[in-house]
């Protein structure tokens, strides 16, 4: 291949976005005429991508959400689809967002174009069942985790460990004292910080508990902040009734930066918290329906990124009936009066941060040149 790459992407939701961006923006490096094209968001933009649909249009969680989506859903699928495969690119990348990728990667590789997939899905985790999916889909598999190629390898599908682009994006040491002068925090402050999530579901189910321990751990010298997706503080606003707490519009990096604690739903977010060093408290609510069909199949004891990269419960989680405002501000303060365990985290998360730290963007761009002969 003589001139640059032409993709077609799609990446879902905020955490998608990201991990998009921060590929593309290696992907440029290595190839600067690439051009991208498909379903992203801003952090996509802003890597010179051509959004044909928006990337809040995949920001659904569970099976009620797919259920009540699942006609527009499908429609912007088999609409893409028709379009990608009319003009093929020379790879399909799909960005996490497995229910609605491998259905569109295993009709492109169908067609004959070649498919990537970035980011394996938890099959260690959840839903085993999933490897035959990634096999039909998938010419390829970039995994964020260095256990995750084996499990795919013993199943015949073509994976790399690529490591975590965050890993490579996020500094070592986070730049506390820029971050805190950026959101008009004072040095002396304990600063908690709440993250609830990026879906529309999650601020629902998840916001009122943070929102609630905020108020339970109200005290003085303590400032609590809530980096917000833009386009839902419409929806956070109301939930606050009187609660002292600042909201940002994004800026979740910035904000992991500035504080001393968070309180973070469980995903990419705790991954993020991690890598910033911040002790934290996993929490999780959903629909009682997608608990009830999600709860007896995990195989794992851990829920939380951290937890299962360390194998250990390093940081308490909230899952469920367990996530209330009680017993969100108990661990908490539990955190917050014992040094020498959030030292011991420290220390943890350095070594989570070095083994994800793989420049990323180099890896992924080396396995893609390879799959497509470039």
């Amino acid at each position: 291949m003589t001139t640059a790459p032409r993709l077609g992407m799609v990446a879902g939701e905020a955490s998608g976005d990201l991990l998009a961006g921060l590929l593309l923006q290696g992907l440029r490096a290595r190839w600067p005429g690439l051009a991208s094209e498909g379903i992203g968001g801003p952090k996509m933009i802003a890597q010179g991508f051509e959004t044909w649909w928006p990337h809040s249009k995949l920001s659904i969680f569970g099976y009620v959400d797919a259920l009540l989506n699942i006609r527009e859903l499908l429609s912007i699928r088999k609409q893409l689809g028709t379009r990608l495969i009319a003009n093929k690119p020379d790879v399909f990348i799909g960005v996490d967002a497995p229910d609605f990728n491998f259905g569109l990667e295993t009709r492109l590789r169908e067609a004959g174009i070649k498919t990537v997939h970035f980011v394996c899905p938890s099959i260690w985790a959840w839903r085993p069942e999933r490897v035959q999916k990634i096999k039909a889909a998938a010419d390829h598999v970039l995994c964020l985790f260095p256990f995750e190629p084996e499990i795919l390898h013993q199943a015949g599908i073509g994976a790399t460990y690529v490591g975590h682009p965050l890993a490579d994006a996020i500094p070592m040491e986070p730049p506390r004292a820029a971050s805190r002068d950026a959101l008009q925090l004072a040095g002396q402050d304990t600063v908690i910080a709440l993250l609830p999530g990026s879906r529309k579901s999650e601020i629902k189910y998840i916001a009122p508990a943070l929102i609630g321990a905020a108020k339970l751990l109200a005290k003085p010298g303590r400032r609590f902040v809530m980096p917000v997706v833009p386009g839902l503080r419409g929806l956070v606003e109301p939930m606050l009734q009187g609660a002292d707490i600042q909201l940002v519009d994004g800026q979740s990096h910035v904000v992991l930066a500035a504080c001393d604690l968070t309180l973070v739903a469980s995903g990419t977010a705790t991954l993020e918290a991690a890598l910033f060093k911040q002790p934290m408290v996993i929490a999780y609510r959903m629909h009682w329906l997608n608990w009830w069909r999600m709860k007896d199949r995990g195989l794992l004891p851990w829920v939380g990124l951290p937890n299962i990269l360390a194998r250990d419960f390093l940081v308490p989680e909230l899952i469920q009936h367990a996530c209330t405002p009680e017993n969100l501000a108990r661990e908490a303060e539990a955190l917050l009066a014992d040094a020498p365990r959030r030292a011991a985290l420290h220390q943890r998360f350095v070594q989570l941060h070095e083994l994800l730290r793989q420049d990323t963007a180099r890896r992924a761009s080396d396995a893609i040149a390879t799959l497509i002969g470039a």
